[in-house]
């Protein structure tokens, strides 16, 4: 699942995937809808590869959070994000039960959520991690 090209775009709702380059910014396309529009390089624009989680130990990528979702829900549609806060709650921690309780809000859980049932209607959730290539095999196996 490569999440670097998924964008989160502050005050603008849903998931965009980017299209190319532009000069002042990016060209995404919505997740939601299709349609096409400039983002720009003054918008707080974050790549979902680059997002993580509070927890109690260290910070846990958005990836493996999707993964431990993907697995709990059986593959299927987590609940709705419009459910309530503690409903919310609940599932996110039997997702990640050492979640920061004190820096993660219900309203980030409801994000995740929503995110997740985007990207899983899309069939952009899966397990399957990129194969390493021959030089990265060969690199590891002179460390060992």
């Amino acid at each position: 699942m490569d999440l670097s090209k998924i964008l989160s775009i502050a005050g603008k709702p849903g998931l965009y995937s980017m299209v190319s380059s532009t000069k002042n910014g990016v060209l995404v396309e919505s997740l939601i809808d299709g349609k096409r529009i400039p983002a720009f390089s003054h918008e707080r624009i974050s790549s979902l590869e680059e997002i993580s989680v509070f927890t109690e130990i260290e910070d846990v990528p958005l990836k493996q959070i999707f993964h431990s979702m993907y697995n709990i829900t059986n593959q299927q549609q987590a609940l709705s994000h419009k459910s309530s806060a503690a409903e919310l709650v609940a599932f996110f921690e039997s997702v990640l039960p050492e979640y920061d309780r004190d820096r993660v809000y219900a309203s980030d859980i409801k994000k995740i959520v929503q995110w997740y049932n985007l990207l899983q209607s899309k069939g952009l959730i899966d397990l399957e991690e990129p194969k390493e290539s021959a030089e990265d095999e060969e690199t590891n196996k002179e460390t060992e």
